[in-house]
Formats: C-alpha cells, structure tokens, sequence
C-alpha cells in the first residue's frame, strides 16, 4: 500500500471531495467520441489538463483521452489530429474510482495501473474527473493543515483557533 504513514489523516478524504477541489470540478471535461483528436487539444491547452472523459453520441461517458494517448497514438505515429477521431484512440472502459473510494483506494488505482486520471462514476453517472496531481494537492493540504496547528501550538496560539 502506498505510504500509510503519509496517507494515515486522509483517511477520510473521498474520489468525490478530492474532485470537489480539482480543477476538473469547474469546466466541461467530456468531450464526443466523434470529435477530432485535435478539438481534444485544443481543451487540453485552453483548460490545462491532461485528460477527458469520452461520450457516445447518447451523452453517455464510454471512456477516458489523455495526453498519453495524443503522444502514442498520434504523435509518435505521424498522424494528423485533425483527421483522426477521438474514438480511434481512446481508452474504452477504463479504470474507474466510485465518488465514496477513498483517496488511498485513488492512490492505489493509480499507482497499481500505471495511469494518472480516474473517472469518478457513481453506477452508470460519470460526476467527475480526477489526477494524480488532485490526490498529491489533496495529501499536501493535509499535511499543511497539521503543520499550522501544530505551529499554533508551539506559539501559543492553541491548537485549533489560531490561524483560522
């Protein structure tokens, strides 16, 4: 398991909180299956990510582009994203997080698929999008949150009023 000591007080922390911070959380991330490869660039660069969730024509999300996909399987290729269609080198049922999996389980997932996006699907309803830097921000405002206190209380503050 990913370092338990590092992970011990965000226990707690939910797919679905940890997407509620994410900078997935404010845009549009789905994009058709039918788009060019190219129209996923242009949100990859316009928004800065690195990852879409992929929709059928039912609106439905089917599957998960990233940047490793642009890079593999065109990029490296020669072919022409303007010309090549999203579904032609997508990732059809990928690895998924539930919105009640904890930042661990994430972590793992992750970790144990070499991968570094997770659509949040709640049975059927993909409710968001999230990365390995999402989970990292997740850990490290933890980290700074008992840091603070335990300065607090080095100072006199007290351990949870002083610098809220």
């Amino acid at each position: 398991m990913i370092g338990q000591r590092l992970l011990a007080h965000t226990k707690n922390v939910s797919a679905m909180s940890v997407f509620k911070n994410s900078c997935y959380h404010k845009i549009d991330f789905k994009i058709g299956e039918d788009c060019t490869v190219n129209h996923a660039i242009n949100k990859f660069t316009i928004f800065n990510i690195g990852c879409l969730a992929v929709t059928n024509q039912q609106h439905h999300v089917v599957g998960i582009l990233s940047e490793r996909d642009y890079i593999n399987k065109i990029s490296a290729a020669g072919k022409d994203d303007k010309v090549v269609k999203i579904k032609d080198i997508c990732t059809y049922s990928p690895i998924i997080a539930t919105p009640t999996d904890t930042l661990e389980q994430c972590m793992n997932k992750m970790m144990n698929n070499d991968i570094r996006h997770l659509l949040v699907m709640d049975k059927i309803d993909c409710v968001g999008l999230i990365s390995i830097k999402d989970l990292i921000k997740e850990i490290l405002r933890d980290k700074n949150d008992i840091i603070t206190r335990l300065t607090d209380v080095k100072t006199g503050k007290g351990g949870f009023f002083g610098s809220e």
